[in-house]
């Protein structure tokens, strides 16, 4: 979602929660539905779904069973409620097992909402479990309170243990990315802007948008590098101040599996690829050129063995475009996944609300990739699969859409239920994707 950014909305209406009965019921019907329109051998089954019924939801990460649901802020409910662990052992039903990076948990983060994690599996010489990072935003960016991201001790998924709040300036984490690898471990976060926020005079850059963090010992991280457009290919953040919508910075990052380099979803500038090997002196690369009437790069992932990019666009009619990196000096664009008019149809419901004044409502979100299947979180269009073995011409291969969910604060869609899918993660062989009002849906890809 574009940074510190208001919906149109109205008033508030009381949170309409899925029945679980009817969730699971939608199976036969949604893989009809994908066999429809476009694929005849593959749909999605649904295994479970919940919905936690006290606010929107975030991103989703799966790790060892569990799902990590992240929260979004609302209108008026932020602080949101933190990131909350389901088990998986019954896939069908999601049991919710702990909560934290909430203000009732951590009082220090009263004030603040949490909308991604990563989990992964950490070994080094100060820390040896699984280890969550949340990213943290303050409500009001000018009322003081933290913002920055937190590490928690998950190996216990029941019993999260807090390890470090770090504080960024001038705003908090947007998105986030966690990494082990030799024995260490990174997190690498974006930090919206930062370095025309903090620019002494307008004309020179301050702290860089992309910092890199050593948290090995996890408990007392250390800012060890950073990089930034603006200081380091005089590119300038924004041309007009006052349109924060068009300029160069980073929204996102995420990593190669080996930690070697980073690939920064930089907004107007397209995805910005780093060499990270020595993490104090990351190296640019290269970047991806930006699709003529492409507002934005939001969101990447690798796939074909890290030589292809799947680059997302959150934009009207926003998405995913596949580049080669095999040269990562001068990528090449391949193809773009487009949904037929007939999907695009079927998936019209509801109003979705205007983000500062960016139509979001047909527009990609975030991009996931097992073998040679793209999963795309696609906002009102529901989660959609697609076969990119041949990236030049990646193909449709179902799509998934559940019940709209009354939205609680009517921020997305004033006076309606509608759909809003924003994370997509996978586990094993299960997909599980976050609507932002109606929670978690746990699926399988059935004969893909």
């Amino acid at each position: 979602m574009p940074p510190n950014l208001s919906l149109v909305a109205s008033s508030s209406v009381p949170v309409k929660a899925l029945a679980a009965a009817l969730a699971l019921g939608l199976a036969a019907a949604s893989l009809a539905s994908a066999q429809s329109n476009g694929s005849s051998a593959a749909g999605f089954e649904v295994v479970g779904h919940v919905d936690p019924a006290d606010g929107y939801s975030g991103d989703v990460w799966g790790h060892r069973g569990h799902a990590y649901l992240s929260s979004h802020r609302g209108r008026r409910d932020c602080p949101a409620q933190g990131v909350r662990v389901y088990s998986l052992a019954r896939p069908s039903r999601p049991t919710l097992v702990s909560r934290f990076g909430d203000a009732r948990s951590t009082p220090a983060l009263r004030g603040t909402w949490t909308e991604k994690t990563i989990v992964r599996r950490v070994s080094t010489a100060g820390f040896d479990g699984d280890l969550a990072v949340s990213s943290v935003q303050a409500c009001d960016p000018r009322s003081g309170s933290f913002q920055g991201f937190a590490l928690y001790d998950v190996t216990r998924p029941a019993r999260p243990r807090r390890l470090a709040l770090v504080r960024t300036e001038p705003r908090g984490s947007h998105e986030i990315w966690l990494q082990a690898n030799r024995g260490q471990a990174y997190v690498y976060t974006a930090i919206i802007a930062s370095e025309a926020r903090t620019s002494p005079d307008g004309r020179r850059p301050g702290k860089p948008d992309f910092r890199i963090f050593d948290v090995s010992r996890p408990e007392r991280p250390r800012e060890v590098g950073g990089w930034g457009a603006w200081r380091h290919l005089d590119r300038i953040p924004f041309r007009d101040p006052d349109d924060r919508l068009n300029g160069n910075f980073v929204h996102s990052v995420v990593t190669n599996a080996a930690g070697t380099r980073a690939f920064l979803s930089y907004w107007d500038l397209g995805t910005v690829i780093l060499d990270i090997r020595d993490p104090r002196r990351p190296r640019y690369l290269g970047r991806t050129p930006m699709p003529a009437g492409v507002e934005n790069a939001h969101s990447a992932w690798l796939a074909a063995g890290e030589r292809v990019l799947v680059e997302t666009h959150e934009d009207k009619g926003g998405a995913p475009t596949l580049y080669d990196i095999s040269n990562p000096r001068t990528p090449r664009r391949l193809g773009e996944l487009t949904l037929s008019n007939a999907v695009l149809e079927e998936g019209a419901r509801g109003r979705l609300g205007t983000v500062s004044g960016l139509d979001i409502a047909d527009s990609v979100h975030d991009p996931k990739v097992r073998g040679s299947i793209a999963f795309f979180s696609w906002y009102r269009q529901g989660l959609v699969a697609a076969d990119i073995s041949d990236p030049r011409a990646p193909r449709f291969l179902a799509r998934f859409l559940p019940p709209e969910a009354r939205d609680p604060e009517e921020l997305f869609c004033p006076g309606e239920a509608c759909t809003a899918f924003w994370g997509v993660s996978l586990l094993g062989d299960l997909v599980l994707a976050s609507d932002m009002p109606g929670g978690l849906w746990v699926l399988r890809l059935r004969n893909a």
